[in-house]
């Protein structure tokens, strides 16, 4: 009993000590732990979420949320890893501080692993054998623009965009690997899984919800959408909540200063008349004849020399009784202003990991150049996600609301519009009369039907142009069986319009409007896409297969209809209601649609990431093409060989880390010909004339001479049964590289592509009678060029740096054209556009000028040739300058374009520069007949140019002497109005600093505020002689744009 109670005693004894041990031991445990937390972002400061933070060597992590907000225990002495889809990795040694900020720096190899989207299948970067770009979407997430293209310029590869400065952001042109076809140019842009030809659904998008953008370029990358992809495919996917449970809320804002930059040099008052005086004594003609606005004051010196002593303006034009003082008015400070633009976006994000939520909504606000111009935008978007059925099911939904209200840029009663008004107004006429009065060119004195630039402005500001769009989808995604998945998608692209324009009267001057109007048109389109697939994954060793089939059907349809009414007695803007006016109505509707079927199918296959090959196959049916030829067929194959993962590259992978080439080869179509092409078309005419002969349709059947007559109809186009699909078929070889464990990277992309079938209208014989024009298959065109992508990065400590540059050249030319169709182009009897770019310039060439009487005489017969006149060259020596001696000049498409990408971290500063620029490009400039002669502009202003106009004192001038007529025909299409447009511009300058660690304390997750510039400084040639290359005629001038803005996360 003794001994069980000492047992006893031991036993609870050693009880104490275990607990003791297993304590101690514990504490030590925790004494070896510590919890870490900090921030991850990249390198301009902006929040990375759900970023890998892992302890090396065990399964103990965690990652960032929304707003890139981490915290992990782990052991003291343990390395952290850090790794993110996209990013370098980072490891991390951890010392005594328990505060991790982390900033990471994009990587070209991560970015292989990116799922991109090829349609309707997604796909690894690194597994790509296709032609297709990325777009690196922080570069252009900051840029204030109604349209998120503009900030695409010069950054792709292949993409060329022209645009001006229009506050709506409306493009001039888009072009994916030059020019495709005679007609429609423009791309496919596929919106979340909908396919729109419409630029308007891409420029609604607000830049801070869009996640990715990619550009097929090739057609095997493009077949995938068969007769629509022709012109290449724009892919657009827009974020979404990635799993995070924490409500998080985004607010990105900035506020731009707009600054006419690109001033013409033009005359003043007193500078025209010099140039009128001097025009007048060249042609021999006594300068009084100018005496209604100016008096002159000079002599003949001993030489013989006309000397201008003084230039003398009137005091009042056409008489003080008209009340018009002469002004010395600056047309182009009075048109154009500083202008404030405005961008404002919110984001909230919130999810699981059954269901996620991405709400945005934007305002955007853009005064223009010009005064009483504007625009403004109102979108929101919503994009959500469930799943279901324990994952299997997922339905969701991504749809985008956008309300735009613009003022557009008028033009005055000639046409002419208020930018072209703007410089060659003359300066002698005020902007307002004695009576407060928008002045206007008074009768008799010299001048053009040209308006007061202002004053249309201004009456015109009540003209809006509202449009309302809905662009989105629902969709369901269903897991079938492992592996397999279906998945349905209902897409609307749906956009309404309503577009009023008040023509008030007025007089101003001789110039004047008796009656005034409105008209109001409305227009509603509507396109529908449901589209099936079925989607198979299949991995086994090292082989890995993707198939996806599927079905598609569009339906679109556009109808539109206007009303214009005439006298309203009042001119006020509430007035001016349809029902208000008592004069003359006309109304006008149409309605058009279009219906298109697909059978799909593409198969992606890879062997051991070595190996890859990628087969697509398309059948469209489209109601636009005539019934013996209403489906086309669409197949491509692309292979690619990734040298670098092959064994027998050894050691030399430290060097060479990347290294894959590509091949593809496909057929793609083109449809966009309108919907009636293939129809034969009549109409009614109730009326008209053409001499004695009447072109109505209106008969007296029943012998009646008055009143309403029955209508027949008159035939105006011929139907088409055989009408196809034009067919464009591409061959491209690729490469991808990279060296020095990716510190440098790049691609290079060759490619050679041949259209055939390209429809046309070609003239008809007049012996086949009214109405026998058809849309037929016609033309060829073949495209060839590069593409050359390299990227340079690197990293000290907490400086990285990185320099990205582009380069691509894509040169067209028609190969085929019908004999009746090839004279419709530029050219003559010897010398056609084929072989040529349909965008050739052709003309004359000049060869400086006449400087003495025994030059004039020794040269060919050419009709208004004289001293101080330009020569034409006699190009097949005839002895006679005409329309023979023409010959090609030159391209309006570039020789190359490039971009070249600087970006600059230093802790919490950021500094990015872009620069962008084109080579070889002749255009014609469209303001040269107006800046270097007077005589083809009467009563208009002149450039400054003019006062260095050649005259026998001043022989080396290259600018033809100055006269009141035009009897050399000067302003013909020639080399002399042909120039070199090539430029490189700043077009981004941006500087940042991230603020999160000093608001942090405030409850404010990060923040991040920038500075950035646009369009900053441009370099071009010398012999260009107007103020921007980039817009050589009277389009809307691009700004320089100064923005202050700040991205903040709660």
């Amino acid at each position: 009993m003794h001994i069980m109670k000492k047992l006893l005693h031991l036993k609870k004894s050693l009880k104490g000590v275990f607990v003791l041990v297993l304590f101690l031991h514990s504490a030590c445990l925790i004494s070896q732990n510590i919890k870490i937390s900090g921030k991850i972002t990249d390198t301009s400061g902006t929040p990375l979420m759900g970023v890998n933070v892992i302890e090396t060597g065990t399964s103990n992590g965690t990652v960032s949320n929304g707003d890139g907000i981490y915290s992990l225990v782990a052991n003291t002495n343990a390395t952290i890893q850090f790794s993110y889809i996209g990013y370098v990795s980072q490891s991390i040694k951890l010392g005594e501080s328990s505060t991790l900020d982390i900033k990471m720096l994009e990587s070209t190899e991560s970015l292989d692993e990116v799922i991109i989207s090829t349609g309707y299948i997604g796909q690894r970067k690194a597994d790509l054998t296709g032609a297709v770009s990325v777009v690196n979407m922080e570069g252009i997430r900051n840029i204030p623009t109604s349209n998120p293209m503009q900030a695409l310029q010069g950054q792709v590869p292949g993409l060329y965009i022209q645009t001006d400065g229009n506050p709506s952001g409306d493009n001039s042109q888009i072009l994916i690997r030059g020019f495709s076809t005679l007609g429609d140019n423009n791309p496919l842009y596929v919106i979340d899984g909908v396919p729109t030809k419409r630029a308007q659904a891409f420029k609604n998008l607000n830049p801070q919800s869009i996640e990715s953008i990619q550009i097929l370029k090739d057609a095997s990358s493009s077949s995938i959408y068969g007769s629509r992809a022709s012109n290449g495919v724009i892919i657009v996917t827009t974020k979404e909540s990635k799993g995070q449970e924490k409500l998080n809320i985004q607010y990105d804002g900035s506020v731009s200063i707009q600054k006419y930059s690109s001033s013409l040099p033009v005359l003043n008052t007193k500078q025209r008349g010099e140039a009128l005086w001097r025009a007048s004594i060249n042609d021999g003609t006594n300068p009084n004849i100018h005496s209604a606005l100016y008096n002159f004051d000079w002599h003949t010196d001993n030489q013989g020399v006309p000397i201008l002593d003084q230039v003398n303006v009137v005091d009042w034009i056409g008489g003080e009784s008209l009340g018009v003082r002469s002004a010395d008015t600056n047309w182009q400070d009075v048109v154009f202003r500083d202008a404030i633009m405005t961008s404002h976006d919110l984001t909230i994000t919130s999810g699981s990991e059954k269901s996620s939520m991405l709400f945005n909504v934007g305002y955007f606000d853009n005064e223009g150049l010009a005064r009483y111009t504007d625009f403004k935008r109102y979108s929101a978007r919503i994009n959500t996600s469930t799943k279901l059925l324990n994952g299997k099911l997922k339905i969701g939904e991504n749809f985008q609301l956008a309300k735009s209200v613009e003022t557009p840029t008028p033009s005055d009663l000639g046409g002419a519009s208020v930018i072209q008004m703007a410089k060659f107004l003359q300066p002698i006429i005020p902007v307002y009369d004695v009576n407060g009065e928008f002045a206007g060119p008074p009768i008799g004195a010299g001048f053009s039907d040209r308006n007061n630039p202002l004053h249309m402005l201004y009456i015109n500001k009540d003209d809006k142009n509202h449009r309302l769009e809905i662009f989105g989808n629902v969709y369901a995604e269903l897991a079938l069986a492992k592996n397999l998945t279906f998945r349905s998608s209902f897409g609307i692209d749906n956009t309404n319009g309503y577009n009023r324009n008040i023509e008030r009267s007025f007089t101003e001057g001789f110039l004047s409007r008796t009656i005034n109007s409105l008209s109001i048109n409305k227009w509603h389109g509507i396109n529908l896409t449901f589209s099936n697939t079925l989607n198979y994954r299949l991995s086994h060793k090292s082989h890995n297969l993707d198939i996806v089939i599927g079905t598609e059907k569009v339906d679109q349809q556009f109808l539109d209809n206007g009303v214009y009414r005439e006298e309203f007695a009042l001119q006020d803007d509430d007035y001016f209601q349809i029902g208000a006016g008592t004069g003359r109505t006309t109304a006008t509707g149409s309605e058009t649609g279009s219906k298109l079927f697909s059978y799909f199918g593409k198969v992606n296959y890879d062997f051991d990431k070595k190996y890859f090959g990628s087969f697509t196959i398309r059948r469209d049916g489209s109601s636009r093409f005539g019934e013996n030829n209403r489906y086309g067929l669409f197949p491509a194959a692309s292979l690619g060989w990734k040298i670098s993962n092959e064994e027998f590259m050894g050691t030399s992978k430290e060097i060479i880390s990347d290294l894959k080439i590509r091949a593809g080869f496909g057929v793609v179509g083109n449809q966009d010909i309108g919907d009636y092409a293939r129809f034969a078309l009549y109409e009614t005419n109730y009326g008209g004339s053409a001499g004695r002969a009447s072109t109505g349709t209106a008969y007296p059947i029943a012998g009646q001479n008055s009143g309403n007559l029955p209508s027949g109809f008159v035939s105006l186009q011929a139907e088409n049964k055989n009408l196809k699909w034009e067919t464009s078929e591409e061959l491209n070889i690729g490469l991808d590289f990279g060296f020095l464990n990716q510190t440098l990277t790049g691609s290079l992309d060759i490619f050679k592509r041949e259209t055939r079938d390209i429809l046309i209208r070609p003239p008809y014989p007049s012996i086949l009678g009214e109405g026998k024009s058809q849309w037929v298959n016609g033309a060829t065109n073949e495209s060839k060029g590069f593409e050359l992508m390299v990227n340079y990065q690197k990293s000290y400590g907490d400086f990285n740096y990185s320099v990205t540059g582009n380069l691509a050249k894509f040169k067209d030319e028609i190969t085929y054209l019908p004999q009746s169709v090839v004279r419709s182009y530029a050219g003559n009897v010897e010398k056609t556009i084929l072989g040529r770019s349909q965008t050739a310039l052709f003309g004359y060439i000049t060869d400086g000028i006449f400087q003495n009487q025994a030059e004039v005489d020794a040269h060919a017969n050419q009709p208004g040739k004289g001293i101080g006149r330009l020569r034409y060259v006699d190009l097949n020596n005839d002895n006679v300058i005409n329309s023979l001696d023409q010959d090609w000049l030159g391209d309006q498409l570039p020789d190359f374009t490039y971009g070249i990408n600087l970006n600059l971290s230093y802790k919490n500063w950021s500094i990015s520069t872009f620069f962008q620029g084109v080579a070889g490009l002749e255009v014609p400039n469209g303001i040269k007949s107006a800046t270097d002669f007077v005589g083809s502009n009467s009563g208009t202003n002149y450039g400054l140019r003019t006062l260095s106009a050649w005259t026998p004192q001043n022989t080396a001038s290259t600018i033809p002497a100055l006269s009141l007529v035009n009897r050399n025909d000067e302003t013909r299409r020639s080399n002399y109005n042909i120039e070199d447009a090539s430029y490189l511009k700043l077009r981004n300058l941006e500087i940042g600093y991230d603020l999160t660690n000093i608001v942090g304390k405030f409850g404010i997750n990060s923040m991040r505020i920038y500075m950035l510039g646009q369009n900053l400084f441009t370099l071009q040639k010398d012999e260009y002689t107007g103020p921007d290359p980039e817009n050589p005629g009277n389009l809307y001038p691009r700004p320089t744009t100064y923005t202050l803005g700040i991205n903040i996360s709660l």
